[in-house]
């Protein structure tokens, strides 16, 4: 194998003699990748198109093994280095430019055990492959909305989805976490056995190893379910979201929901004419007993005269399907997020003035309706902190030309700082934004909790090794 150049840690460009790097190839069940090679595009490539980086080695693992040689090998010498699982990376931290890339997406098993409702799940799979092994058992975890992200990313900064109320967070279902410690080492994480590194993951990213497997509780979940798809004229919104902010304080928790801030899609269901208009549009899922079911959603999708009302029961799995269209492949996409305490006029001013300014038509400002389990789960029992806030907004701006780039993103960013000056704050991880404000987002997201992160981060990797999302150190 050619001799290749790479970045260390410090920042340096070394050579790695062709020698060396077979010794690595021939360590390895899975394969490994340079600048050239027959499958290199496709593994440094995220769901982002927004992100085109170059690393100078894809290790394509296809178990722990393997991931133990790339981190004993990232270690020996003391490369940069990044951890590509599901792909459906938002920020690019996924891929290490001129760094080592651990990529873990062939590892996608699956194996649930319907009598201890449990799962375990490779890091490698996406929300999709989950959803299709615990389907036939009436089974679920709580992870995201999306079936193409992956489990992993998802998971290890929280994960929201259509359970949170009921259920809670993804981590906060998780029974164990099989990691690759800096040292190269293999452990099984749990409340029993390294309780700290347990901690730290659930919400730290992966600046403490490189996850291989998750062990998830799993819940009873019958289909169908129902769907909430109602789509109102903006200008009707605050009137909406005074009804949906009363209704949600006292809704069972088997109710989730999302506000959408944005335009009225074009789908079938939708007169040609509305298409386009701005718009919110309340997204649902009610999970529970089938006979409640019209009592608890209809008085959502009749609040005011909508412009349609696309609601209908469906199989938990396609629920979990619902919004893959709108999230494809290789669209530009940078997200933002801040959490509020209230939804008064001043919030409700500040997403119409900017729903109506988006440079893009799929755009979106989505509101997360939270609390249930999820807030009643201490912030220091988990590395995640942000529980005690019942509202969620991600600024989700979505475009597909490069040439409105700059628009997009300072769009996003003013939105921003606009709900900045409003109660709330902090971070969600997964929708991060600007991460060269390295210190002010670790804050947002850790909060009294970073320095209890920053402490584990010395004892599991001294050197380093795992700089993560947002390098925690």
């Amino acid at each position: 194998m050619n001799r290749v150049k790479i970045e260390t840690l410090d920042e340096k460009v070394i050579e790695l003699e062709g020698g060396i790097l077979t010794d690595l190839s021939n360590e390895l069940r899975g394969n490994l990748l340079k600048i050239g090679d027959e499958g290199y595009d496709e593994a440094r490539k995220v769901w982002n198109g927004l992100i085109d980086k170059k690393p100078a080695l894809i290790v394509r693992a296809l178990g722990p093994a393997d991931v133990i040689s790339a981190v004993n090998f990232i270690r020996e010498h003391q490369l940069k280095s990044s951890i590509r699982a599901g792909g459906h990376n938002v920020s690019g931290a996924a891929i290490a430019e001129q760094g080592l890339v651990i990529d873990v997406s062939r590892m996608r098993s699956v194996h649930v055990n319907p009598e201890e409702k449990t799962a375990v799940v490779e890091s490698g799979a996406l929300l999709g492959d989950l959803d299709h092994e615990t389907a036939p058992f009436d089974l679920a975890a709580p992870v995201g909305v999306v079936s193409q992200t992956g489990v992993a990313g998802l998971t290890l900064h929280g994960g929201v989805g259509w359970l949170t109320r009921k259920h809670g967070l993804s981590i906060d279902n998780l029974k164990s976490i099989e990691v690759v410690t800096p040292k190269g080492e293999l452990v099984r994480a749990s409340a029993d056995n390294h309780p700290d590194l347990f901690w730290a993951l659930r919400g730290g990213g992966g600046n403490f190893g490189v996850i291989t497997a998750f062990e998830f509780n799993l819940h009873t979940v019958k289909s169908p379910v129902s769907v909430i798809i109602t789509v109102y004229s903006l200008d009707k919104a605050d009137s909406v979201m005074t009804f949906v902010r009363k209704y949600m304080s006292s809704a069972p928790e088997e109710l989730m929901l999302i506000a959408s801030y944005g335009r009225v899609p074009a789908m079938p269901g939708i007169a040609e004419e509305d298409q386009g208009r701005p718009a919110l549009i309340l997204f649902g899922c009610y999970s529970g007993p089938k006979e409640q079911a019209e009592e608890i959603t209809s008085p959502l999708q009749s609040i005011v005269e909508p412009i349609a009302d696309l609601s209908y029961p469906a199989a938990w799995k396609e629920m979990q399907q619902l919004l893959d269209e709108d999230y494809p492949d290789g669209k530009l996409y940078y997200w933002k997020s801040i959490y509020l305490d209230r939804i008064n006029d001043e919030v409700l001013d500040v997403l119409e003035k900017h729903t109506r300014s988006q440079p893009s038509p799929d755009t979106t400002t989505d509101i997360w309706f939270l609390g249930g389990s999820m807030g009643r789960i201490p912030a220091e029992a988990t590395a995640f902190f942000n529980r005690q806030h019942s509202y969620m907004v991600g600024i989700e701006a979505n475009w597909e030309d490069t040439d409105d780039t700059e628009a997009n993103i300072s769009w996003a960013r003013a939105l921003h700082s606009d709900l900045e000056k409003l109660p709330g704050g902090g971070r969600y991880l997964n929708f991060p934004g600007d991460l060269d404000k390295r210190e002010l987002v670790l804050r947002a997201a850790y909060g009294d909790n970073l320095e209890r992160l920053k402490k584990i981060k010395a004892k599991y990797d001294p050197d380093n090794i795992m700089p993560g999302l947002l390098n925690i150190s």
